[in-house]
């Protein structure tokens, strides 16, 4: 595989560009997430039902699909990125600061930037730093997003720092457990990830699997759902930040059981498929 060039890299800012969105399209995020576990809870109900009596609110993590948006763009061409099979890039870790509520409708306007690039020797991990502002210039997030395209390690750049997992070796403080869709990964691409790694069997056989995977950010989406029924009173506006890495796949019909602990505001998170016993979200930290 030719080599990455980070001189080119770092410091690129690819085009600004926005999301239009209105109700449906929030709904369907949340539907996308596994929203609501129970149809007749109104705590869930109030994010995929524009009439809901306890009021419609998007879900924290909503924005993420300007990520989703971002990297369909991004398969297009990187300075520095030579062409390589797209099944071979992966989401490792993902971090969001939430500095507002999100509007139930409107236009996200979300500014990228690469801000380094390290070399992880088997691969190349980019990071990506996103803010999404409001239609009246107000930042409703921040993102930061670890990609990793296997095979393109070895350019002779820096390693970067490994995360450490803080998550407390005791018996969680609660657990919340929900059963994915065989369709989950067919519902949620419809919020913007198109990768047919997601969706099409051959494809997916090209990225190493039998059978598509799971959307990581989809598998994030579950974990803050858990965050927020355990921690935040189903209030979207009591979560401040959450970050993971996406430690192992998920298919599509596996149960996912989110372990969660206490520490002051600080909550730490890790998500496992019940199926295999592999976790499939580590270093997971949000606060409220």
């Amino acid at each position: 595989m030719p080599t990455l060039d980070p001189a080119q890299l770092v410091g690129y800012r690819p085009p600004p560009f926005s999301v239009a969105y209105d109700e449906h399209d929030v709904a369907l995020y949340a539907l996308g997430v596994g929203a609501p576990a129970d149809p007749l809870d109104p705590d869930e109900l109030k994010f995929v039902y524009e009439l809901s009596g306890a009021g419609f609110v998007a879900l924290p993590t909503f924005s993420t699909i300007a990520l989703s948006r971002l990297v369909t763009t991004l398969l297009g061409g990187l300075p520095g990125v030579p062409d390589f099979n797209p099944m071979l890039l992966v989401h490792g870790e993902h971090a969001i600061t939430l500095l507002r509520p999100t509007p139930t409708r409107g236009t996200l306007e979300v500014r990228p930037h690469v801000s380094a690039v390290y070399d992880k020797g088997s691969g190349a991990v980019i990071i990506i730093d996103l803010g999404v502002f409001a239609p009246d210039g107000g930042e409703i997030a921040t993102h930061q997003a670890s990609l990793f395209i296997r095979g393109m390690g070895g350019f002779g750049g820096e390693r970067g720092a490994s995360s450490v997992d803080l998550t407390p070796d005791r018996a969680p403080d609660m657990t919340h457990e929900e059963r994915t869709s065989p369709a989950q990964a067919l519902l949620y691409r419809l919020s913007g990830d198109s990768n047919p790694l997601h969706a099409d069997p051959a494809l997916a056989a090209l990225g190493g699997f039998d059978r598509p995977i799971l959307h990581g950010l989809c598998s994030y989406g579950y974990a803050a759902r858990a965050i927020l029924k355990h921690r935040c009173g189903s209030d979207p506006a009591r979560l401040r930040e959450m970050r993971a890495r996406f430690a192992k796949p998920v298919f599509p019909g596996e149960t996912l059981r989110t372990d969660l602990w206490r520490d002051g505001d600080q909550i730490f998170f890790r998500t496992t498929v019940v199926e295999r016993g592999e976790v499939a979200l580590s270093h997971g930290m949000a606060r409220t």
